[in-house]
Order: structure tokens, then sequence, then C-alpha cells
């Protein structure tokens, strides 16, 4: 899989990504965290494990198509590149379960497999954290996000009565089998492929 020819690159979030990831939270969730929230994740839980994608070229930016703050815009574009955030996602290692608390993708960056390379990523950190299965709770009405995930043989296993307190809509448990057989691995190893090939030609 040639990485080095995907417009886009994932990397370990860092403090310097937080005002980008906040301020991106504001636009995408109803219920957002907030950057003290953020930056105690980085700093203090040693569970947490945080992902963001960003374009591979500092000549990729379109600055009206991010969220930042005026601050960072202000940098020269060089630096800039390593501040865009098109999206973010993350896990809690929890003994050998890796839950995902948050992936979102930028409203003007959908639909080009961000979220999905996203979540590839964050299965490939968990494997390499020799977590055993991964769950997450998604809001009952995001069909998008659900199919996505079951792409990635996450299934439904369970109901949280009105989760969200924003509109106390229920959220879905889903979770996959035992992502160390041979039957995930290949599938996904499989989907990865397509997607990078996919990627590749974006």
């Amino acid at each position: 899989m040639a990485s080095s020819r995907i417009p886009y690159v994932v990397d370990k979030m860092t403090l310097a990504d937080v005002p980008a990831v906040a301020a991106l939270e504001q636009v995408v969730f109803s219920l957002p965290w907030s950057v003290h929230a953020f930056e105690y994740e980085l700093q203090y839980n040693p569970m947490a494990h945080f992902l963001v994608v960003r374009p591979r070229e500092p000549g990729a930016i379109q600055e009206k198509a991010v969220s930042l703050p005026r601050r960072i815009l202000r940098r020269p574009r060089q630096e800039l590149a390593f501040h865009v955030v098109l999206g973010y996602g993350g896990f809690w290692l929890v003994l050998d379960e890796a839950h995902i608390c948050t992936l979102a993708v930028h409203p003007d960056w959908r639909g080009r497999g961000l979220g999905e390379f996203l979540l590839a990523h964050l299965i490939d950190r968990a494997m390499q954290l020799n977590a055993m299965v991964m769950t997450l709770e998604v809001r009952a009405s995001n069909l998008v996000a659900q199919n996505l995930y079951r792409k990635y043989g996450f299934v439904s296993t369970g109901l949280r009565k009105e989760y969200y307190s924003d509109n106390h809509e229920d959220a879905l448990i889903m979770t996959t089998d035992l992502i160390s057989l041979a039957a995930f691995q290949e599938r996904f190893q499989a989907l990865k492929a397509s997607l990078w090939q996919k990627l590749a030609g974006s």
C-alpha cells in the first residue's frame, strides 16, 4: 500500500493541535468537548489515544474549509500545515477494550473517505496496543456512521436509552468480535488496501 501517494496523513494528536480540534468540535457536535477536556486527555489520561488527519502537502490547505483560531491562521503557510485538522478520533484503552470516544471530520471534507481513514488508523493503533475488542456509542439516528462501523465489523450489542442529554436520543452500543481473530484481520487488511488505493487516486 503506497501511503506516500495518499494526500492526507494521520498523526498522533498533540497539544499544538488542540485549538484546531476544539474549534472543529464546536462545528461538528451539539455537546462539544472543551479545550481543557482535550488538554486533560492528552496530558493526564494514560488510557487516551487520539489521532488527527491533516493534508500531507501545505498547498492542499483551504483556510476557508477548516476551523482555526486567528492566531494560527496568521502563521506562515508551511507552519500552518501542521496545525490544520480535517478530522480527529480517539479511544480509551480500558484493560483489553478500546472504546472509541470520538470520531469527527470537518463537514466540508466529508465524503472523501477521511472518517474511514481515521477509523482504520484507530483499529491499527488498538491492535498495536494488544486490545482484544473495540466498542463505541453512536446516535441511533446517525445511519452514515453506523454503516461505516458495520463495514469494519462492529455490530449492535445494546442500547442506551436517552443517552444524549441535548435531545435525549438513544445511543446504540456497537462492538467488534475479537480483533485478533484471523477472519477479522483478513477482512480489515482487505478493507485497508481498498481504501488506501481509493485515497491514493483522489
